[in-house]
Order: structure tokens, then C-alpha cells, then sequence
């Protein structure tokens, strides 16, 4: 089923083997990204984003998910208007120093650590020991709507985003989407769900996923029949 689609109940279902992403040069230069999808931002004001596919520029993206390498130390790529979301999935981890008056640092130091700073933000990357791997997850403010959690056990939930991706950090995993036959991931594997209504998502098995609930942003977010989407909403048990 890898790059393959599958309607179950209302819902698209698209299987992104991670062996299949392809690589590509930081912005700046310090790393490398491989990225999983992404959604222009005329797709998601006009209403919708479910076809959106990965191979959106940098600089006119709503939302992008990514998996980045980072090789060695040194500044982070700086990304106005947009919120960023870092998970540490592989190596020592890094630390995220910010400079200005309100100045911190984010740390990553253990697989599944969670950052979120925004884009404008100037930060300056600490290797701990060496390269890591990390998922990336941006959001341009005004365009869409997204949110990250950690799933480490088995789950149940029912979804309400237009698009879920399910991102396997440590596999495998088995999910099932509404009721259907189940898809195993390998660690690095995405499942991603675009649906117009909600839909139930069962997981299985010992493995961690990272839940990724997307929505976009009407042009007319106060008019009500604009299309506006309702907000992120998961629900476990």
C-alpha cells in the first residue's frame, strides 16, 4: 500500500513509507531534510486540504511535516508567521538556545522530548553528542490550525481534523481506521487520513506514534458559511 490511497468510510487513507521520502538541503545549510507533506496556502483559506501532497515551497506552505537530520551545530533557519513543533527521534539530542530578552533553552536530550518556539524566533542549535534526527512539524499562523501529541500506548480516538497524519517514531504499529483492516507501520512510516467528517482510529501495538491533527483556515474565519473548519478535536479512551 506504500504511496497507495484507500477510501474506508468516507475517509482517504495514503500509506508514506518512510524509505520512499526524499532528501533535501536545510535552508541554511546546517542539515537535512526529508519531508512528508504539505499543504499549500491558497488549498487550505480556499477551504480544503485534502489533496495536498508534499513538494510545497518553503515560503507558501500552511502546513509542512518533516523528518530533518541536523549534522552540527549552529543557527536554526528562521520561518515568520509560522509555529514550530520539534520532536527528538533519534541520537544524543540537541539544545535550542534563544537569543533576545526573554532568552531560554529548549532541550531535547531523550527520544520523544517535545519543543515548540515560533518560527521568528532566532535559535542557535547544541549538539549533545553528535548528529540527531528529529520530526518537525510548522504551521503558518492565519492558514491553519495544528496540533502534535505523543501517543506511547496502544489508543483509541475519534478524529474531527481534515487531515491526521500518524507518524510512527518507534515501531511497529498497527492502526485501523474506522473499523477497517488494520496497516502496520515500521518506524519512520506515515499514515495520513483526509476526511470530511469524524473518523474512529484504533492502534495497536508497543511501538510510539506521533498524532498530528490539521486543519485549515477560511479566508472569512467570522462568516459561517464560509467553510470554516471547526477546530482540532481527538478524543481517546
Amino acid at each position: 500500500m506504500s504511496g497507495a490511497q484507500a477510501l474506508q468510510a468516507d475517509a482517504r487513507v495514503t500509506l508514506l513509507r518512510g524509505a520512499d521520502l526524499v532528501a533535501s538541503p536545510w535552508k541554511n545549510g546546517g542539515g537535512v531534510t526529508r519531508e512528508i507533506a504539505a499543504a499549500p496556502i491558497a488549498g487550505c483559506i480556499a477551504g480544503g486540504i485534502a489533496g495536498a501532497a508534499a513538494g510545497t515551497a518553503l515560503d507558501t506552505f500552511a502546513w509542512r511535516v518533516s523528518v530533518a537530520d541536523v549534522a552540527q551545530a549552529g543557527p536554526f533557519s528562521r520561518f515568520e508567521g509560522v509555529d514550530r513543533t520539534l520532536v527528538l527521534l533519534e541520537g544524543a539530542g540537541m539544545m535550542l538556545d534563544e537569543a533576545g530578552p526573554t532568552a531560554r533553552t529548549h532541550a531535547l536530550t531523550a527520544p520523544l522530548d517535545v519543543a515548540r518556539f515560533a518560527g521568528e524566533t532566532a535559535l542557535t542549535a547544541r549538539l549533545v553528542d553528535g548528529p540527531t534526527r528529529d520530526f518537525n512539524l510548522m504551521v503558518r499562523r492565519g492558514a491553519a490550525r495544528g496540533t502534535l501529541d505523543v501517543w506511547r500506548t496502544a489508543t483509541s480516538c475519534r478524529s474531527t481534523a481534515e487531515t491526521l497524519l500518524l507518524f510512527c517514531a518507534r515501531g511497529p504499529v498497527a492502526i485501523s481506521v474506522n473499523d477497517a483492516a488494520p496497516v502496520t507501520l515500521a518506524t519512520g512510516d506515515t499514515l495520513r487520513i483526509d476526511a470530511a467528517q469524524a473518523v474512529d482510529i484504533a492502534t495497536q501495538g508497543g511501538g510510539a506514534l506521533l498524532a498530528i491533527a490539521l486543519d485549515g483556515v477560511s479566508a472569512q474565519a467570522g462568516d459561517p458559511s464560509s467553510g470554516t473548519a471547526l477546530p482540532n478535536a481527538m478524543r481517546t479512551s
